[in-house]
């Protein structure tokens, strides 16, 4: 059974990846988290040679072990901007330099059939990294992201994925004790910054990993 459905998401993905190419999105597919990483790390970073990198919040960047294995390297600045030590002033300022990196690495809330990234921000730095700073950016992706159109990823993000990570954010919003979007005005709302990337400019600046795996929310 497995496998069956392995297949049926590796064709859904193929797909996916047309529509990102015809986007301008340089596209991988690949089999799982341990893949996504080898693709980063032998093939992405090797070939920009990056003078600085850095990431924005992404449970399945993390889940790869990107995160782990590029946080400590020498070879390029790393603006790490999950540093718990930093005060919430350093922080902020962290993730401004981040803008600046040459390589800004994440992941996306939702990818549509027609090969449109949509995501939505509490502060807005990783949106903002992904449509503009950054030299180059690479977005890792489980198969659970992908979505039929605009309307569904929006309802995806707003009914499962915002309350999800509020919750494990521990934020005091409403969708935090019901699970639904009260579209409230808390000082903790997540919900503030939506994007849609339609195509990657340049061609090829940013470049999509779709993972035949469940990853992330």
């Amino acid at each position: 059974m497995g496998d069956v459905i392995a297949d049926y998401w590796n064709l859904r993905l193929q797909d996916v990846a047309e529509a990102l190419k015809e986007n301008n999105f340089a596209v991988s597919v690949v089999d799982d988290g341990a893949e996504a990483r080898r693709v980063v790390l032998e093939e992405i970073v090797p070939a920009l040679k990056p003078k600085s990198v850095s990431w924005g919040g992404s449970l399945t960047m993390v889940g790869t072990g990107v995160y782990d294995a590029l946080k400590d390297r020498h070879d390029f600045e790393v603006i790490d901007t999950y540093d718990k030590s930093l005060t919430p002033e350093a922080m902020v300022e962290r993730r401004r330099q981040a803008l600046l990196s040459d390589l800004f690495i994440t992941g996306s809330n939702a990818v549509t059939e027609d090969g449109w990234l949509v995501n939505l921000d509490m502060i807005g730095n990783r949106v903002g990294a992904i449509n503009f700073g950054p030299r180059n950016v690479v977005i890792i992706m489980g198969r659970n992201k992908v979505v039929p159109g605009l309307e569904q990823a929006m309802d995806r993000i707003k009914d499962y994925v915002a309350p999800v990570n509020a919750m494990r954010l521990k934020k005091k919003t409403p969708c935090s004790k019901t699970g639904i979007c009260h579209d409230c005005s808390s000082p903790d709302r997540i919900c503030n910054v939506w994007t849609v990337t339609e195509k990657s400019f340049p061609k090829g600046r940013v470049h999509v990993i779709l993972v035949n795996e469940d990853m992330g929310f």
